[in-house]
């Protein structure tokens, strides 16, 4: 990307550095007039939403009026994926626009180092740093599980404010511990608020907002809010469960909760939305929802006709409900079947923000489809992979690679690889592994070398 000439370092840049001196967040400032053509971007990601688990992709149970009427206002993307079937694997890739491997978080972080399979690579640069560099304000609110100390905290990976959770899931929504531990943290900041989880993160990221407005450097902002909501434990607050089973009298005990916290959810992300409209922020803003894998079946989601879900690299595991919103660049009520990754918006944010990419990444900009021009597909080979423990897994790995409408996967690595060919099959049903043995072969071969790409790259912490 040609770097603009606003992108030059002034000479009275502010150079704030990250833990252990390994690399630095620059802010720049640049003419004022400049900053305010650029838009403020919030990147919404949510956790463990299924496909089908709004009602704008034909939740019949569900009510979620502000993520539909965001949807309505923008681009919706009906073959979007993640990068992985699991959290942090798909969280390293959004914000670092390359494979999860390759940054060294090929699985989930973990409080206990036996049962944890990433590490954060040092030198893997993340959304924040590059927006930096270009004037932007960084923020985050919400859910890393990328890290739970130095040097990968949010603020040591480019975020001049974070004010969320460090760890991978709470084990209750109220007190916010995770194995008797408060990853709870404004900064460096230990602290422990009162309330349940949505709720501190929605208003968190509306007092983040409201303080961007105030800021008088005029600085666009990056605000990444990571809720993590809905995943288990299925936890909503009692009255949204009542509201639900009154309007749903039929419904199942175990969906009810989950469609309660789902709704509940959309609910704080409307709060937050309404404060941009408030603050005068909305038209020039970049809006970005989705989610950072499919539904987890055994809590209740939906995930369409997809097959599987959460855990898996069957498509119920990766495709993700995704939409896009952007006042007077984007055409509302638009919808694209173009194909995508997580890691492909970490290009798309920095071209909106006129940033220069860092380096190596295997990310591809969407800004074209967002125009509403064409656009070839962004890549001939598609690779998903997850790296997990335990009984099932055993340290070992689980993995797809996508070709065209051909799909290798291996769900279990104790189990032979399967293809399916999804425009003929997009239910996965019957396995074409022996009856087309050329592709087989070349997807076979194709997907071990990216293997052997991704065993290169360490992602133990180190002793």
């Amino acid at each position: 990307m040609r770097v603009r000439k606003w992108m030059k370092l002034n000479p009275g840049i502010l150079i704030t550095c990250a833990a252990l001196g390994l690399w630095a967040e620059m802010a720049t400032p640049v003419g004022a007039a400049e900053l305010a053509d650029r838009p403020n971007v919030l990147l919404i990601l949510v956790d463990d939403l299924g496909y089908g688990d709004l009602a704008s992709q034909g939740a019949r149970d569900m009510r979620t009026p502000h993520i539909d009427r965001l949807a309505a206002s923008g681009m919706t993307f009906t073959n979007f994926y993640a990068n992985c079937p699991v959290c942090s694997p798909t969280r390293a890739a959004l914000l670092s626009g390359r494979y999860q491997d390759l940054v060294g978080v090929p699985g989930v972080i973990r409080t206990h180092p036996a049962n944890s399979w990433g590490y954060l690579r040092h030198d893997a640069v993340l959304l924040p740093v590059p927006l930096a560099k270009a004037g932007y304000h960084t923020a985050m609110v919400g859910k890393w599980h990328l890290g739970l100390d130095a040097p990968n905290l949010p603020n040591d990976r480019g975020f001049s404010h974070f004010h969320g959770f460090l760890g991978d899931m709470m084990d209750d929504y109220y007190n916010h511990r995770r194995h008797g531990n408060n990853y709870m943290r404004k900064n460096a900041e230990t602290i422990d608020p009162k309330g349940h989880a949505t709720d501190l993160f929605s208003q968190w990221a509306v007092d983040y907002l409201e303080l961007a407005a105030r800021r008088r450097d005029r600085r666009p902002f990056f605000l990444y809010l990571a809720y993590n909501a809905p995943h288990t434990p299925i936890q909503p607050p009692a009255d949204w469960v009542q509201r639900v089973l009154k309007r749903e009298p039929k419904i199942d005990r175990r969906r009810a909760k989950l469609v309660a916290l789902i709704e509940h959810m959309d609910d704080g992300i409307g709060k937050v939305l309404k404060s941009l409209e408030t603050n005068g922020q909305a038209k020039n803003t970049l809006v970005v929802f989705t989610s950072d894998n499919g539904g987890q079946l055994n809590a209740g989601a939906n995930n369409g006709p997809l097959r599987d879900g959460k855990q898996s690299v069957y498509e119920g595991g990766l495709k993700v409900p995704t939409c896009v919103s952007w006042p007077g660049r984007i055409k509302p009520g638009s919808r694209s079947d173009l194909m995508a990754l997580s890691m492909d918006l970490f290009p798309t944010v920095c071209q909106v923000a006129g940033a220069a990419l860092p380096g190596e990444i295997e990310g591809r900009s969407i800004v074209p489809t967002l125009l509403g021009k064409s656009q070839p597909p962004l890549r001939d080979l598609w690779f998903f992979s997850r790296r997990e423990g335990g009984a099932r897994y055993a340290g070992k790995t689980i993995e797809a690679v996508r070709r065209g409408p051909w799909k290798l996967l291996h769900n279990s690595p104790f189990a032979p690889l399967e293809l399916y060919n999804l425009e003929r099959d997009p239910r996965e049903k019957i396995d074409l592994a022996k009856k087309n043995p050329r592709v087989f072969r070349e997807m076979s071969a194709a997907l071990m070398r990216q293997l052997q790409r991704y065993g290169a790259v360490p992602w133990q912490k180190p002793e």
